[in-house]
């Protein structure tokens, strides 16, 4: 899985380890401050959510164009600055009117150009460095590797952005709406330290950079390799999967919007037993590690690493088994929490994802990147399926209110949207590492960032039409909200089978 990587991918995607643990801190908790900070409702909430989702993933379309021009390093740096200076500005407590939400918008904006000038260029730059045939085969792996490393900055986001909120609120005396800005500074450290490493590591990776002479030679040397016909063939085979991609982030970043909902209204808020152990980071942490040293344990052909591997799975299970002997009689379970397993998911099934394509792969039986697509798509379906056996019985969003009021309200085990995360989490590993890969390894060479940026432009378009299932959540039941999601997810997949010759022609 590790064995034969170029040693540049590990300081990009480490460089993007700290950046998205930043903006996941600030994600986790954003939707919630929006509503007590600015007293929004829901409905109003989840549009300023989907619009800057929208942008933070429309923008890298029009920074890939700039990059493919000036160089992608160039624009990789603008955009760090860039996105620093965002949450500086979410981070300053500047009240709940009109100055508030001035800064609140600017800060949003500024941040999405930001991302747009560092996401899909970062990305690129991964791809570029598998352009050597010494690297070619290990592609697919490597966006695997990137895509787990983003994870895990996403993993501890939320716990940090809950645990520094309290913080705030306890030891320091701040009141709840001032302690989301202490989250929000969290990001600000965070892109701090995606910069030293950017540049510390910087040389592992500066010939992918393309400043504004090599990317004029590189245009130079790639111009006659594809015909316009082959380009064409490319360009609209991406453009059929951007067209399915759109629904699968709809759905899938309901994890900040209507789950985070669902979360906060309908979800026990305490937990207890050996449930309760998921809900602390460390624990989940322990659990990656026991996966990882199995691993190991079972692939390694060296007797000093198998020791070494079983004793770091005794020392996990050891401490799994200590946390538990001093158990609190009962967990807080607050919304944002849930927004860890997401990531837990991606981490930990990520070796065991890569293990059964590898020996797919050695049967001669691994599916194609748009078939793993589809897929995805399936898997996500399922997910929501999960959702409208939890709701049955439930009452509407409006009327939990009310219920919620009388202190009447019904409320449902946290297992429901644990184990719904793991499934949407199958469904992101079919579809969205190996769709960056797909885009890395069809796009047309002179076209890279562009193309990189019309992946996020599809993404863009998903975020926004989250808030559709938002204006959905009032009076509504809630099996009518995720049916919508499962019906979307499977006209979909229906979809992309349907042109799958034309896809797996460029493949």
């Amino acid at each position: 899985m590790f064995e034969g990587q170029p040693k540049g991918l590990y300081a990009l995607a480490l460089a993007n380890t700290g950046e998205r643990f930043g903006y996941y801190t600030m994600l986790a908790v954003f939707v919630l401050f929006l509503k007590a900070n600015f007293g929004l409702s829901p409905t109003v909430a989840g549009n300023i959510y989907g619009a800057f989702l929208a942008m933070v993933y429309f923008l890298p379309f029009i920074g890939g164009i700039l990059a493919d021009k000036f160089g992608y390093g160039k624009m990789v740096t603008i955009g760090i600055v860039a996105m620093f200076m965002g949450y500086v500005l979410l981070a300053v407590p500047a009240g709940t009117g009109t100055i508030g939400m001035i800064c609140m918008v600017g800060a949003l904006l500024v941040i999405s150009t930001g991302t747009g000038l560092f996401k899909g260029n970062l990305q690129v730059m991964v791809g570029n460095l598998y352009d050597s045939p010494e690297y070619a085969s290990r592609r697919d792996s490597a966006f695997s590797i990137f895509y787990m490393a983003i994870n895990i900055g996403a993993l501890f986001a939320p716990s940090c952005a809950v645990g520094i909120m309290d913080y705030a609120q306890k030891s320091l005396g701040v009141s709840v709406n001032d302690s989301y800005h202490f989250a929000f500074g969290v990001a600000c450290v965070s892109l701090i330290v995606s910069m030293i490493i950017y540049y510390s590591f910087r040389s592992t990776f500066k010939h992918v950079e393309g400043g504004t002479k090599q990317v004029a030679e590189n245009k130079a040397s790639v111009a006659e390799e594809l015909s316009p016909a082959e380009t064409k063939d490319r360009i609209v085979a991406l453009c059929l999967v951007f067209a399915v991609v759109i629904f699968f982030w709809m759905a899938f970043h309901q994890n900040g919007l209507t789950l985070t909902f669902f979360a906060d209204e309908f979800t026990a808020k305490s937990s207890s037993g050996v449930e309760s152990m998921m809900f602390t980071v460390w624990n989940l942490v322990a659990v990656i590690f026991i996966v990882y040293a199995l691993f190991s344990l079972f692939q390694s052909k060296n007797g000093r690493t198998k020791l070494i591997s079983g004793l770091v799975i005794l020392a996990a299970v050891a401490f799994l088994v200590y946390r538990y002997t001093i158990l609190p009689e009962s967990t807080a379970v607050d919304a944002p929490i849930f927004q860890q397993f997401n990531p837990f998911y991606v981490v930990a099934l990520t070796p065991v994802s890569m293990g059964i394509f590898g020996w797919l792969a050695s049967k001669g039986k691994e599916p194609s990147a748009p078939r793993k697509i589809g897929l995805g798509m399936l898997v996500a379906a399922c997910g929501y399926i999960v959702m409208i056996v939890a709701s049955l019985g439930l009452l509407s969003p409006n009327e939990q209110k009310v219920a919620l009021e009388a202190g009447t309200a019904s409320f449902v085990s946290p297992d429901w949207l644990v184990s719904t995360y793991l499934v949407l989490t199958f469904g992101e590993l079919l579809l969205s590492p190996m769709g960056i890969s797909f885009v890395s390894k069809v796009a047309p060479p002179k076209y890279k960032g562009m193309m990189m940026g019309g992946w996020f432009v599809a993404t863009a378009i998903g975020n926004y039409l989250t808030s559709v299932a938002s204006a959905l959540w009032g009076d509504l039941p809630l099996y009518v909200v995720w049916g919508v999601l499962v019906a979307l997810c499977l006209l979909s997949a229906l979809f992309i089978f349907s042109v799958m010759k034309r896809l797996e022609k460029v493949a």
